[in-house]
């Protein structure tokens, strides 16, 4: 049994008894406003007419008022329509009285003339007061709770996307949004006004608009825009020292899904300013799906990214090799949620263990492996050479021979811009391992390349969540120099260029991917500062370190003799294999690895030989 909602009884009972209480006011009012407000002087055959008809004139009003929905509607978000309902009503109750009192009449005019215009007036402005008050009190009560959170909005773009976010904003009453003013550089549209907003000029305005209106919160809501375009506003928009929010994509605005809701914060990516990688999605899935895949540091930035794509391709087998088992562990429990139906071996094992390496490609006959497991960090690196030469060179030995071996078809290595004429222990090591690859492709069956790229946004290690932990401790934020300069991608970007390159594939190339334009540390600094919503220097200071061993100012994607070659896709290059002499190679390598052995021994010199372009500080130990 449905329970009798006695509060909207209430609710509408005080209405009709308010709406009697103004028919009468207004009335009353209408022949006292005529007289000037002199009670006295109202003539008794104009009062008597209107007291008599009175008891009727309610009545039918009130009927009225419930045929046209006065009693029905909610008024919290009342608007035109009810506003029209509130006017067609009372004007048809002026319409009653000019009809009616006729009746009542004791003279030649039953009221003034004056009456019936003043009485509908009254009536409307009564009733409009009753049933907006409610609305006003409402937002009012809104406001006061939240006059500290007041925001005052710009908003960039004036197509629909921006006309749905600001029309949403305008008629919540739960949000503490307030648009201010519109940007957008189409001039047909300066001067015009979106949901009662001026629309006030192009981007050049939008500092002075952010000081004239006093904003806090920039919404950048044009979708469609170019990754280059949004750059150069974002550019503009950081200067304003705002709060910085955007659509995701254009697709929401296809499919209708565009809200206050769906706005994200500017991350740093937005302002490296290039466009979304293309990738052959058709050719990935081609040589992945149905394969047993196998990925070593399978729980670090690359590899865990490379975990998830793969597992969006339909692989036979995934089989994730890591030593670290915390970090895998992580994967592993989000892969099993998002994909369910996967085939998944999780193993916990060191790629400096040759028995291990070869037990577990025995064991599972992977058609594909990438290798991504290595030590990256080049400082660390740099105090603990030797660490750095068995996991990377020894451990790429390892996994490739295990791979050679069982008949592995293609393996793929990641590798570093690093690599190229290095100045520390942990690019030399990369490079080696280059070789090794090429020197492999050359022995065996097995498909060996080499995928290098520089730094990627976010990754275990990188300056970005370093930047960001030391920008919530209120600073300082350090940068080793001002004019360092590095390559950035992120992390997704790569990892599916990686598969990409996996694709096209032959045995023997080193696959260089485009990184872009190369961005000065200290300009990200500076941005990620201001879209933290604070100045640099000022509330956050930036302080100098200068440059850590083995670190310098600016990374190469290419050796000068390797020349370049074109892909399918404009954003993976082959780069030419070195020749190498493969036999003094190999001996180089044995007594590389004798030597690591023995700690304290300087091994920097035999990287050296072996890399004729590896330069380091001969003074440091």
């Amino acid at each position: 049994m449905k329970q009798f909602n006695f509060k909207i009884l209430y609710r509408r009972t005080a209405l009709v008894v308010y709406d009697i209480v103004s028919i009468i006011a207004s009335a009353y009012l209408a022949l006292l406003i005529r007289y000037e407000f002199s009670f006295n002087s109202v003539p008794d055959h104009f009062r008597n007419p209107i007291e008599h008809f009175l008891p009727i004139n309610i009545l039918i009003t009130i009927v009225l008022f419930y045929v046209f929905r006065l009693y029905n509607s909610l008024w919290a978000y009342a608007g035109e329509t009810e506003l029209q309902s509130i006017v067609i009503s009372s004007v048809l109750s002026g319409l009653v009285n000019l009809f009616g009192l006729q009746f009542f009449k004791e003279g030649t005019l039953a009221v003034p003339k004056s009456y019936y215009f003043l009485y509908v007036f009254l009536l409307i402005a009564f009733v409009f007061v009753s049933r907006f008050s409610y609305r006003f009190l409402r937002n009012l009560k809104h406001k006061s709770n939240n006059r500290n959170n007041d925001i005052a909005v710009m908003v960039i773009g004036a197509g629909e996307a921006a006309n749905v976010i600001i029309k949403e904003i305008i008629n919540s009453t739960f949000s503490t949004m307030k648009i201010r003013c519109i940007i957008d550089d189409d001039q047909g549209k300066w001067g015009k006004y979106i949901q009662g907003v001026r629309v006030v000029g192009g981007r050049d305005k939008i500092i002075e608009c952010a000081d004239t209106y006093e904003i806090d919160q920039i919404i950048v809501a044009v979708p469609s825009i170019s990754r280059r375009e949004l750059r150069g506003i974002l550019e503009i928009c950081k200067e304003t020292g705002c709060k910085i929010q955007s659509l995701p994509g254009m697709y929401q605005l296809v499919n209708g899904d565009v809200s206050v809701s769906k706005l994200r914060d500017i991350e740093i990516e937005d302002l490296l300013g290039r466009d979304p990688v293309d990738i052959d999605i058709d050719s990935i899935i081609g040589y992945v799906q149905g394969k047993t895949i196998l990925v070593t540091g399978a729980g670090g930035s690359i590899g865990s990214e490379l975990c998830r794509q793969i597992a969006t391709h339909k692989p036979a087998k995934l089989v994730m090799v890591d030593i670290y088992e915390n970090s895998i562990y992580e994967i592993q429990q989000e892969l099993k949620l998002k994909h369910p139906e996967l085939n998944l071996a999780v193993l916990i094992a060191s790629v400096r263990n040759a028995n291990r390496m070869n037990w577990i490609f025995d064991q599972y006959k992977p058609d594909i492996v990438y290798h991504a497991a290595a030590h990256k960090h080049v400082p660390l690196m740099e105090d603990s050479p030797g660490e750095a030469i068995k996991n990377n060179v020894f451990g790429t030995f390892n996994v490739a021979q295990s791979a050679a071996m069982s008949g592995v078809r293609r393996f793929v290595m990641i590798s570093t811009d690093k690599a190229v004429n290095p100045t520390n222990i942990m690019g030399a090591s990369k490079r080696i391992c280059e070789m090794i690859i090429q020197t492999f492709n050359n022995k065996y069956e097995t498909e060996f390349v080499a995928v290098r790229f520089g730094n990627v946004l976010g990754s275990n290690g990188s300056v970005i969540p370093l930047f960001r932990r030391q920008i919530a401790e209120g600073g300082p934020v350090t940068v080793t120099h001002p004019d360092i300069i590095r390559y950035f991608m992120t992390i997704p970007e790569a990892v599916s260029l990686v598969l990409q390159a996996g694709a096209y594939a032959k045995g023997g190339e080193i696959f260089v991917l485009d990184m872009g334009e190369p961005v000065r540390i200290l300009d990200l600094a500076e941005n990620l500062i201001r879209l933290s919503g604070y100045k640099p220097y000022d509330e956050i200071p930036i302080k100098f370190t200068g440059l850590r061993p083995g670190e310098k100012l600016f990374e190469e994607m290419l050796m000068d003799e390797e020349g370049l070659q074109e892909t399918a896709n404009s954003m993976i290059h082959i780069g030419r294999p070195l020749e190498i002499d493969e036999a003094r190679f190999f001996e180089e390598l044995k007594e590389l690895k004798d030597s690591c052995e023995i700690e304290g021994q300087d091994i920097r010199p035999l990287v050296h030989d072996i890399v004729s372009t590896y330069v380091y500080n001969r003074t440091a130990v």
